[in-house]
């Protein structure tokens, strides 16, 4: 493939819910998502339409996380939740797919601004939300990760929050240390 991501060979459209959580779970590093969403959006080369090459999952954040981002309007928020391309995608694979898929969604008007996160335990910082202009709110407060070494997932945060340390030992969870995550935040109208 091509070291860069040549726009004319590409297109991004709406697919499955199903398909694109099998697509999370073989190539993001969390190796899953949630059961729904509100728009999920598949990469695809034009050469092999039939080959899903990246995916963009969005769905509501939390109340107070969505009234974080716009107070007045926090039922109009949504959250990029999964965002992953295979690893033979050319460079600007994820800006592509994100920029487009952030199109569509401004097309249709439901919401007026976006968040999401990127996560410091596996070496994130952003840099696809910064060169699409996102703008960057700061490092959230850290909290303990846990992986279930069964399944290499990190475990769910209701679970971590409502059990101790020595309860989630006994489950068989191993802590690997405590991690914040960098916000990012995108107005689809110019004024918030």
């Amino acid at each position: 493939m091509s070291d860069v991501l040549r726009k004319e060979d590409w297109f991004v459209a709406s697919i499955p819910h199903k398909e694109a959580a099998e697509f999370i779970r073989e190539h993001h590093y969390s190796k899953g998502c949630s059961l729904t969403s509100v728009y999920r959006h598949g990469l695809f080369k034009k050469e092999d339409p039939s080959r899903l090459m990246g995916v963009a999952i969005w769905l509501p954040p939390t109340k107070p996380a969505a009234e974080s981002v716009n107070k007045e309007h926090w039922k109009k928020v949504l959250s990029l939740t999964r965002m992953a391309v295979v690893p033979e995608c050319p460079r600007n694979s994820c800006s592509f797919l994100l920029s487009r898929s952030i199109k569509a969604i401004k097309a249709e008007g439901r919401f007026v601004s976006l968040v999401t996160y990127a996560d410091e335990r596996v070496g994130h910082d952003g840099l696809v939300y910064k060169a699409a202009n996102w703008k960057y709110i700061g490092k959230m407060k850290g909290s303990p990760a846990w992986i279930d070494p069964k399944t290499n997932r990190q475990v769910a945060i209701k679970s971590t929050v409502s059990r101790t340390y020595e309860q989630m030992r006994s489950l068989g969870y191993v802590n690997v240390g405590t991690f914040g995550k960098h916000k990012f935040v995108y107005h689809l109208e110019s004024e918030k």
